[in-house]
């Protein structure tokens, strides 16, 4: 057998693994896997960002509720300003600085309630999160056994295919094979195509040079498609 031939031969049995592979890859239970994993994937992610973020305004509420307890104590200051005026103040001064503690303590009470909201937001969100996730790992962990199980009705008959591949790739030169096999793990199938009128299956014409050179079972890789190209 020539190592056209054999080449041939292995895509054939190739294109029977690739077709169950393709079978497993979209069965309902590989895409409910997928899907389980995908989100709790995504998950992770999330709640990673929303426990720094919680950490964050955690640390925010701490400086404003900091912030509103000193003002509240300066504006206790005033609460004897009858006697301070009495004892020679200026009140315009201390009316002043009262109104700015005032509208100070004002604007970081309103931060803080924006604050506090934000945090209550934050937890509703992390345990429907915890909910979802719990979940999703369910999905996973039963879609995984479903899965495994559609594998294993179909393992004797991938075993088979494998050892066949192994035995035919005896025949084919190494460097060849590689170069086949890249192409398959590119998605690129099938991997040797005929010349059909002086053309690749993708359209790329062939010179004359070319075509002569496929003579004797010889291939050539299409430059368009990066297949390979052989003469029937």
């Amino acid at each position: 057998m020539s190592n056209l031939e054999q080449l041939l031969e292995y895509q054939k049995k190739d294109a029977e693994l690739r077709k169950i592979e393709q079978e497993l890859a979209s069965s309902e239970e590989r895409k409910k896997l997928a899907q389980a994993r995908a989100f709790m994937k995504n998950a992770e992610g999330r709640i990673a960002a929303e426990d720094a973020r919680a950490v964050e305004l955690k640390k925010l509420r701490d400086e404003l509720i900091s912030r509103v307890e000193e003002t509240g104590h300066a504006i206790a200051e005033y609460s004897d300003l009858d006697e301070m005026i009495e004892g020679g103040g200026d009140i315009a001064f201390y009316k002043k600085n009262a109104l700015q503690l005032q509208e100070k303590l004002r604007a970081a009470k309103a931060e803080l309630n924006k604050i506090l909201a934000e945090i209550e937001a934050l937890s509703t969100e992390y345990r429907k999160m915890m909910e979802q996730g719990k979940a999703a790992n369910k999905q996973y962990k039963e879609y995984s056994e479903k899965f495994k199980a559609v594998q294993n009705s179909r393992a004797a008959e991938v075993q088979a295919l494998n050892t066949a591949l192994a035995e035919l790739a005896k025949g084919i030169p190494a460097e060849i094979l590689e170069r086949y096999k890249q192409k398959r793990r590119e998605n690129v199938f099938p991997v040797l195509v005929p010349l059909t009128g002086g053309m690749c299956v993708c359209g790329m014409d062939f010179s004359l040079a070319q075509q002569e050179r496929l003579q004797g079972g010889n291939v050539i890789e299409c430059e368009h498609c990066r297949r390979f190209v052989y003469k029937a």
